[in-house]
């Protein structure tokens, strides 16, 4: 393991930052236990002249724990369950997939 992947690791670890959630491939089954971070920047969207902001949900999980999650899985955190709603984006040293998701 190389220091990326220890940090990683020690990041998702964290329970300040990390949650325990379920990885449902395709939005079935009992789903797969999966660590993740939860992060819900805000977007400004832009409409002609005028601007606005929308709130948005990404999902960030280890590769090694969900290396083949897609558009139309479910995450469940907790009480709350979101649907992947694009293709996720990796980080540049291949060790965490960022997912846009929205609440269903």
């Amino acid at each position: 393991m190389n220091a990326f992947a220890a940090a990683t690791d020690a990041l998702f670890a964290d329970p300040n930052l990390g949650e325990t959630a379920l990885w449902q491939a395709g939005g079935i089954g009992p789903g797969v236990p999966v660590r993740v971070i939860r992060r819900r920047p805000d977007a400004v969207v832009e409409f002609g002249a005028s601007r606005a902001l929308m709130a948005t949900v990404l999902i960030d999980l280890r590769r090694t724990e969900a290396a083949t999650i897609d558009e139309g899985d479910l995450v469940v955190i907790g009480a709350d369950t979101f649907k992947v709603i694009g293709t996720p984006s990796s980080d540049a040293v291949g060790l965490v997939l960022t997912c846009e998701a929205v609440k269903v």
